[in-house]
């Protein structure tokens, strides 16, 4: 992977050349940052940087043979290191190493360098069981780092999520950074580095990223995803500078569109005081699957505040899309001042009775009918 596919952190890639360049690799760096930053992609081009036999203008090559490895993650002086699962049909008193998923891990780095915890379960059909790393791990990992290097340069030892060592697991690592073995560079990739074992934090160097700039999202949604201006520029800004937050809306939008129909439908026949209306509206969204129905409400509950916001006609705290901003045009009027609280907290305790298992017809219709009193509700003059 090189630096070139990294979204943003153009200051952080920077630093890490320049330390390279000086001869100043630490052995041990502890990365962290927002989620979505790009931590765990930072951490991998880093290291194909390092390994890479014809490094130049900043950037790895992406031609040698040791690119050409790296490419397939692997590169035989790169050792992965992530939390598992015990696999399926194992024994008991099993203890389950990275090496047992690599098949899997490949496959979703191939899929880009930025994925969650719970996309990385879903890898390995953990279903209820929780990812660690056990002692074994650490063994086997100290194992693959005494040999010498196949290439003649670095040793590149990726962890992610260190949080989720056992105790006596870190411990062991803790062994290695302290007297690590001879060009051996660890890179611990941590989401929650105040979890992380306190004499490994503070053996690492500490390099923290910030949230991508939102052009940079921008740019990386236009080039990558083949989105349109108008709306990679919206789903920057309502990204905040996190790329899975982008990803997500990405994936999300044609739901969304569903419930922003939702919403006008619930908002127009209230405000008509259109019982027919209303009562086809709640048989409609009855049939919902209750995960479903938390999400349109969770999405209702942006429109009001969203609708607030609008009227104060500050650009940079709106965040919609062009459709929804093209209905709050006409809707943003109705919340105000003499509503906005009553209509938010009425959704959310709708939300929160969905949780409950509250029935939802009742629940949808009783919905409907508070809005009918709360949109005609005038301004306090």
């Amino acid at each position: 992977m090189k630096f070139s596919e990294v979204i943003g952190q153009d200051d952080a890639k920077r630093r890490l050349v320049k330390l390279e360049a000086e001869g100043r690799v630490p052995h041990a760096m502890l990365i962290t940052g927002p989620q979505g930053c790009g931590k765990m992609a930072l951490a991998l081009a880093f290291a194909s940087y390092l390994l890479c036999a014809n490094r130049h203008d900043g950037d790895s090559c992406g031609s040698c043979p040791q690119c050409a490895m790296l490419r397939k993650w692997a590169h035989p002086d790169l050792h992965l290191t992530f939390p598992v699962i015990k696999p399926k049909g194992s024994s008991a008193d099993y203890k389950p190493i990275s090496d047992d998923y690599l098949t899997e891990w490949r496959a979703m780095l191939e899929q880009g360098a930025y994925f969650t915890v719970e996309q990385w379960l879903d890898a390995m059909h953990a279903s209820s069981q929780q990812a660690i790393m056990t002692v074994k791990e650490a063994d086997e990992l100290t194992h693959k780092l005494m040999m010498r290097s196949s290439q003649g340069g670095y040793k590149v030892s990726v962890v992610w999520l260190p949080e989720r060592m056992h105790e006596a697991t870190a411990n062991k690592l803790l062994k290695l950074i302290e007297e690590p073995p001879s060009q051996t560079v660890f890179l611990l990739v941590s989401e929650n580095p105040a979890a992380v074992l306190e004499t490994i934090r503070s053996r690492t160097q500490q390099f923290a990223l910030r949230r991508i700039d939102t052009d940079k999202v921008e740019e990386a949604l236009i080039r990558q995803r083949a989105v349109d201006n108008d709306a990679a520029h919206r789903i920057a800004r309502i990204s905040e500078g996190n790329w899975l937050k982008a990803l997500d809306a990405l994936d999300a939008d044609s739901e969304n569109k569903v419930f922003l129909n939702d919403f006008k439908q619930l908002t127009r026949t209230s405000f008509m005081r259109n019982v027919a209306g209303m009562s086809k509206w709640t048989a409609d969204v009855a049939l919902y699957g209750r995960e479903k129905q938390m999400r349109m409400l969770t999405f209702f509950g942006r429109m009001i505040r969203e609708s607030f916001i609008y009227n104060f006609h500050i650009e940079d705290l709106s965040y919609l899309t062009q459709e929804e901003e093209d209905f709050l045009r006409r809707f943003a009027p109705y919340v105000h001042e003499a509503n906005v609280i009553e209509l938010s907290e009425l959704i959310e305790k709708a939300r929160t009775d969905i949780g409950r298992n509250a029935n939802a017809k009742m629940l949808f219709f009783d919905l409907a009918l508070n809005a009918t009193v709360l949109l005609r509700r005038p301004v306090v003059q």
